[in-house]
Formats: C-alpha cells, sequence, structure tokens
C-alpha cells in the first residue's frame, strides 16, 4: 500500500468496534474509532476519510442521518453500513442515502475487511479514470465533466446526488450499450447481490426525471425490454408527416 488510508468505524458495540480495528490495522490501514452518531458527525467533518464503517442504531445522531450527511460533503467517502436491521427496507433506505454496501448482523469480519478493501480500490481506480476522462463528455444533449462532476443538458446545470451523478456518466461513457440492472450494480454502485436491483430502477426513473424532455416516454435512458438500459447516442429522428395529396378539382 503506498499510502495509508484512513477508516472511520462508527459503532456504539465495542466488541465489534475493537475486531474491527484489529483486522483493518492488519490490513495496514490508519483506523479511527466513534462510539456514538455525534462523535462520528464531529470525525467525518475532519475529512480525509478513505472509507466509513457505519452502524445504523447509534447513540446520538443515528446512522441514516450520518449517511445522508456524509453525502452532502464535497469529498466522496465510501460507506458500508453494518446493522442488525436486516430487512429489505432498510437495505434499501441506506443504499438510496448514498451508502455503497450494507451487511447485516452478525456478518463475518473477515468479508467485511474484504468489502472495505474492495470499495476503497474502486474508488481509487474510479479517481484515476476522471483524470484520464479529464475534459467535456457530451453525448444526446447531456454533458458530463467528470473532474468538477458537473452535468448539463441541453446547456443547463442539473443538481444531481453522487450515485445519479455517477450512473449518468457511466451512462454517457457507454452510449448504445446495454446493461442489465446487474451491470449496474456491479459497474456504478460496486457490488453484485441478489435484491438491490429495485436501487437501479429507482435511481433511473429519478434521472429520467431530470434529463429527460417527458419522462413518461424517454429519449435518453431507453428501456431495452428483456435486457436492461442504454443511453441513446443521439436523439431520435422526427419523421415528418406525409403531405397531403394536391387537391385537383
Amino acid at each position: 500500500m503506498d499510502t495509508q488510508k484512513r477508516v472511520l468505524i462508527v459503532e456504539d458495540d465495542m466488541h465489534i468496534a475493537e475486531l474491527l480495528r484489529m483486522h483493518l490495522r492488519d490490513e495496514g490501514y490508519l483506523v479511527t474509532h466513534a462510539p456514538d452518531g455525534n462523535e462520528g458527525l464531529r470525525r467525518l467533518e475532519e475529512g480525509g476519510w478513505h472509507a466509513l464503517v457505519l452502524d445504523l442504531m447509534l447513540p446520538g445522531i443515528d446512522g441514516l442521518e450520518l449517511c445522508k450527511r456524509t453525502r452532502a460533503m464535497t469529498r466522496y467517502t465510501p460507506i458500508i453500513i453494518i446493522s442488525a436491521r436486516s430487512s429489505e427496507v432498510h437495505r434499501i433506505l441506506g443504499l438510496e442515502l448514498g451508502a455503497d454496501d450494507y451487511l447485516a448482523k452478525p456478518f463475518s469480519i473477515l468479508e467485511l475487511v474484504a468489502r472495505v478493501k474492495a470499495l476503497i480500490r474502486r474508488t481509487d481506480a474510479l479517481a484515476r479514470d476522471m483524470k484520464i476522462d479529464a475534459g467535456l463528455i457530451q453525448v444526446n444533449g447531456v454533458a458530463i465533466d467528470p473532474l468538477a462532476r458537473d452535468a448539463r443538458v441541453d446547456d443547463k446545470p442539473i443538481e444531481l446526488t453522487p450515485r445519479e451523478f455517477d450512473l449518468l456518466a457511466f451512462f454517457v461513457r457507454n452510449p448504445g450499450k446495454v446493461f442489465s440492472r446487474m451491470d449496474l450494480l456491479n459497474q456504478v454502485w460496486g457490488y453484485q447481490h441478489d435484491g438491490y436491483e429495485h436501487t437501479v430502477n429507482t435511481h433511473i426513473n429519478r434521472l429520467r426525471m431530470k434529463i429527460e424532455p417527458d419522462p413518461a416516454n424517454p429519449c435518453r435512458i431507453l428501456t431495452v425490454w428483456g435486457h436492461g438500459y442504454k443511453f441513446a447516442p443521439s436523439a431520435p429522428a422526427t419523421l415528418t408527416p406525409p403531405s397531403a395529396p394536391a387537391d385537383r378539382s
């Protein structure tokens, strides 16, 4: 590891926190532990974190609120939620608020460490890709600036969440190619687990509301029935209605 990465654990169970800290330190990470939501927020605001391991049920500010506040910060920090709340509703809610992964308790410490490592590698790779792709990418009226994380539609700026931006940037980089929901989960979210496809649908619907002239009849993000979605490389041609026959009377 060229430079040590900093991982913040926000967890009120001291036993779990200590196990995580020990295993992550063995992997070469600098680890800080916050035992409650208030301390977690204070630490987050210090900045410079490469990953956040976040419990949902915390004293003080809860984990979902911390997740939301983390996503409002300028720097993108990978988030793995760990929680005894294992229902699909809580998983989806955590992912919708911007978490990158979700593990229900009890879980394998080794699996969590592996997921932290994978997320940090993916974030580093995305940062390298953004430097390579520096400059404006323009397809079908959508313009993306990967470095500035700026998006425009028909020359008008649009507000996107970090995940919406990543999804739109992925589509714009791959116009005309069809991707299944599992493909998008793997490429944009960084994981491939059954049961999370709903979050792809939700993000695509939100993107359509922001980039399509008529979200009910999209001309940019198209559904390919039975296969997935694709980003149209150009607007569909407008059909000119046939001329009425000349009146010869």
